[in-house]
């Protein structure tokens, strides 16, 4: 019974094992997006000097004339023009800022190049070192370890879950076998290989399941088209693609992260509870558990509402000024979906709470029968 855990987990850790490698991709030939204007190369360039002036086609209007200076590509070094009309949805350009400009080889020369987006790389890099910093800072060994999952569940959606599903792949079965790679991944990293890490990773993947489950029913249910975004419908002029399986694997994977914080919780107040307050039986430590458990429901269910509110704020605003009334914006497809995504990922998020703590009440009370022992003794 003591090895029960590691047992489960080393069953399902096969079953991922042997999931990965039937869904894994091809590296068939893809679509190239070029052949609809959309490229992938990108140079950077350094704005030289704005001049601001009427427009030569309509005077009404002012232009910016941008001399740019190239500082990658095939034309490093050299100077050259871009005219922007101003208006209030237009860049704006200052001398010595960095930006980044598309290149189509093919256009004529006087279109190679075109304004694609600010550089903001620098930034982001500084901004991520400081991120590193302040978990190492804190964490310490856990939070390097922590980071070190982090990496490894980027490489695993870049290297697995988009490859997969750009192949063809059943969106919702790439999702399910992602995210339980990155679950064991995240969990063993950040916690260490112990009885209370698998017993947090085996409510997580029970909980995932049911996401999974449920999403298929509802998202059916639903009718879902998938089409609600301008990419959405540049991959369907590049190729066939389940538009609502990629719904579906967006519900998987964003309900991961707060199921394996709640499982985590969970287990680990169990464990501590036990050590405490050996007395309390494996009933006592569900009772106290569910009690701890559904104050974390109440905040990281706002959390989810918030998260995905805050990522719809502009088509929020435009509905409203719409006029529409409330259940018309909930009926809408682009509404609609993000109202799923919080329900079911809220539902996962319930359940992962009493499934962790009676695994853990199970799974703690026999490891500490008859000794003290501490969360972090490994198993």
């Amino acid at each position: 019974m003591r090895a029960l855990p590691a047992i489960l987990a080393g069953a399902l850790a096969v079953g991922v094992l042997i999931g990965v490698v039937l869904l894994r991709p091809t590296g068939r030939e893809r679509p190239d997006l070029e052949e609809i204007g959309i490229t992938a190369r990108t140079y950077e360039a350094v704005v030289e000097d704005v001049v601001v002036a009427p427009c030569f086609a309509n005077p009404e209007l002012e232009c910016a004339d941008v001399v740019l200076r190239l500082t990658q590509g095939p034309d490093a070094g050299h100077e050259f023009s871009l005219a922007v009309v101003l208006s209030e949805t237009s860049p704006s350009f200052a001398a010595g800022e960095r930006i980044v400009l598309n290149y189509q080889e093919d256009a004529p020369a006087e279109f190679r190049y075109s304004y694609a987006d600010r550089q903001r790389r620098p930034l982001l890099l500084w901004l991520a070192v400081a991120f590193a910093v302040v978990v190492v800072a804190l964490g310490r060994l856990r939070g390097l370890a922590a980071l070190i999952g982090l990496a490894g569940s980027v490489v695993v959606l870049l290297q697995f879950v988009i490859p997969a599903i750009l192949d063809g792949r059943n969106p919702l079965l790439v999702a399910v076998i992602g995210a339980s790679v990155i679950a064991y991944l995240a969990l063993y990293a950040a916690h260490g290989f112990t009885r209370m890490t698998t017993v947090a990773l085996l409510g997580t993947l029970a909980a995932l399941a049911l996401t999974a489950v449920l999403s298929w029913l509802v998202v059916g249910a639903a009718r879902f088209s998938g089409l609600t975004a301008d990419e959405a419908f540049i991959i369907t002029i590049a190729g066939h693609f389940d538009l609502s399986g990629l719904i579906l694997a967006g519900i998987v994977l964003g309900a991961l992260g707060a199921i394996d914080d709640i499982t985590v919780t969970q287990a680990s107040t169990v464990w501590e509870l036990h050590a405490l307050r050996p007395d309390l039986g494996k009933a006592g430590l569900v009772r106290s558990g569910l009690r701890v458990g559904r104050d974390h429901v109440a905040s990281t269910v706002n959390t989810l509402l918030l998260a995905y509110a805050g990522a719809a704020m502009p088509l929020l605003l435009f509905l409203v000024l719409a006029g529409q009334s409330i259940g018309a914006v909930l009926n809408g497809e682009v509404v609609a979906v993000e109202v799923v995504r919080t329900l079911v990922g809220s539902i996962g998020l319930v359940a992962a709470v009493p499934l962790t703590t009676w695994l853990a009440a199970v799974f703690a009370s026999e490891e500490f029968a008859g000794r003290p022992q501490h969360p972090s003794e490994i198993g």
